[in-house]
């Protein structure tokens, strides 16, 4: 039995069937040479529905849907605007079709909210549509000359450092002809470490490209303007200044413009992060991550063009402008030092020469060190500390030699001064000898001042040679350190006479002889 659908599409009656009993009918009809008749018996079709349909040669039934006046027509154009308007919302703003429905009704319109939902799903599909075929749904192919250009992006990637998994911000940069590729891990995504792993892509890809394609990254955009208009970071210019590339920006939200990158964003998460890589410090990984990358272009084919990427990158290297000197990407920040001879970066402090106290001067932050400079000179450096855990208290970082001025006026701070709780073993054992007697602190202040004139080392082997030989005074280390420093032996040795000196009479002690000269006149030379 064939379902059969009839519809009245006009005066003369004509029914619409469904595809399957159009296929029967003419099958019956052009196979079997079976009569309109017993078509039309076994059907219950009227011979004009067959005839129509055999002599049209069609193999799907169509219906025409007459266009029908709706209600919402006077308000069509007001409703679309609507949905162009809400498009541009965000999610949490934007109205449902009910309020649009209840909107309209104040306006006028008498229909059910029925029909303007229909409207509604027919617009969206519709718009859909346009996008998938001209809008972000379709794309060109692009191809680059070799040394035209580069793309750059992060990504957030988890690893094992040191026994605690810690969460990464990845720097990844790649070729955009040759598709070679490199990797860096570092704890955050600030304008030094950009700078670094920039620097570092250009040594281990060797050279750099004439582009640079980027998306709108704080780190080097400060303000997006119509179009391409970018206000580039001052620090970022510097950069491609320096590297003589020229850096071009994505439109916001259009991570397809440097889609090379983002697609080796997915790949080394399956080629590097999983399993999840474990080491001790963060130049490990990243020794090991600079080494996989470059295997894995050995490995990979390039697709386009023939042989791998490391074929591709071997040809490209004679397009790319030499490295040269590499950029010192600091990022400078204005302090003034406190009383206590320290500053204040990032919840943690770091101290300064004591001559500096109370004044200004100028911190160069790199990726892993923190430089003080004042006044045309570089002050002193520190190993940058990076606490992810704010619940943790701030550190401090101290060189007790930035404290040395300090105790020359006050020896007395010696005792539970807390940057000298870092000096080397030495010095303590002998600031634990000397504070024991009166005046001991002044004499170790004095000792310790002597790291200012010598080399520390010196002043540290004559220290430690005092206290072996029982004699830890100020006195004893000075004469130690002079023959160290004139190249002298620091033991005098035993004199081997040819005949032993031996004492046969010993002299008596006789105070009578002085009485006896006491009373005679001593003649004075005039």
């Amino acid at each position: 039995m064939f379902l059969i659908v009839l519809l009245a599409v006009g005066p003369e009656d004509i029914g619409v069937i469904d595809m399957a009993l159009l296929s029967v009918i003419r099958r019956w009809h052009f196979r079997e040479g079976m009569p309109i008749r017993e078509i039309e018996r076994r059907t219950g079709l009227s011979r004009n529905t067959i005839h129509k349909y055999l002599r049209s040669g069609a193999v799907e039934p169509k219906f025409k849907v007459p266009a029908r006046p709706s209600k919402l027509d006077p308000f069509a154009e007001k409703l679309t605007g609507w949905l162009r308007i809400e498009v541009g919302k965000s999610r949490k703003q934007k109205r449902t079709a009910k309020q649009m429905h209840a909107d309209l009704v104040v306006l006028g319109f008498d229909g059910g909210y029925g029909c303007v939902a229909a409207f509604v799903r027919a617009w969206k599909a519709e718009r859909q549509r346009e996008q998938q075929t001209s809008g972000r749904g379709t794309f060109v192919p692009l191809v680059f000359a070799p040394g035209e250009a580069f793309q750059f992006d992060w990504s957030e990637d988890w690893a094992v450092i040191a026994g605690e998994r810690t969460k990464l911000q990845v720097a990844h940069s790649k070729l955009a002809h040759s598709r070679a590729f490199i990797v860096r891990a570092y704890p955050l995504q600030t304008h030094e470490m950009l700078f670094d792993a920039l620097t570092q892509a250009f040594r281990v890809l060797d050279g750099v490209p004439r582009r640079g394609i980027f998306d709108n990254m704080r780190t080097a955009v400060d303000r997006i303007g119509a179009g391409k208009a970018r206000q580039v970071n001052a620090r970022f210019a510097a950069l491609t200044s320096h590297y003589l590339f020229e850096p071009e920006f994505c439109n916001p939200a259009s991570g397809w413009e440097k889609g090379q990158v983002e697609k080796n964003v997915q790949d080394a998460r399956r080629r590097l992060w999983q399993p999840i890589p474990c080491f001790p410090d963060l130049d490990a990984l990243n020794a090991w991550l600079e080494e996989r990358c470059i295997a894995l272009w050995g490995q990979i084919v390039h697709g386009s063009l023939p042989g791998t990427v490391a074929d591709i990158w071997a040809q490209e290297v004679a397009s790319l402008m030499p490295l040269g000197r590499p950029f010192d990407g600091f990022v400078e920040h204005s302090k003034r030092v406190s009383p206590t001879c320290l500053v204040h970066f990032e919840r943690n402090r770091y101290s300064v020469p004591a001559s500096f106290a109370n004044r200004p001067v100028s911190l160069r932050i790199y990726p892993q060190r923190i430089v003080i400079a004042a006044e045309g000179h570089i002050l002193c450096e520190h190993a940058r500390i990076i606490e992810r855990s704010h619940h943790l208290p701030g550190r401090t970082v101290y060189d007790w030699r930035h404290y040395l001025a300090v105790i020359q006026r006050k020896p007395g701070a010696l005792r539970n001064g807390a940057p000298f709780a870092e000096m080397p073993e030495a010095f303590r054992r002998l600031q634990g000898h000397l504070l024991r007697r009166v005046g001991g602190d002044r004499e170790m202040a004095e000792i310790l001042a002597l790291v200012l004139q010598h080399d520390e080392q010196a002043v540290l082997c004559a220290v430690e040679l005092a206290l072996e030989a029982g004699v830890p005074t100020k006195t004893h280390i000075l004469n130690l350190l002079h023959r160290l420093i004139d190249g002298k032996a620091d033991t005098v040795p035993m004199i081997d006479a040819p005949q032993a000196l031996a004492l046969r009479r010993e002299p008596r002690a006789n105070v009578a002889r002085y009485d006896a000269l006491r009373g005679k006149e001593v003649a004075r030379a005039s």
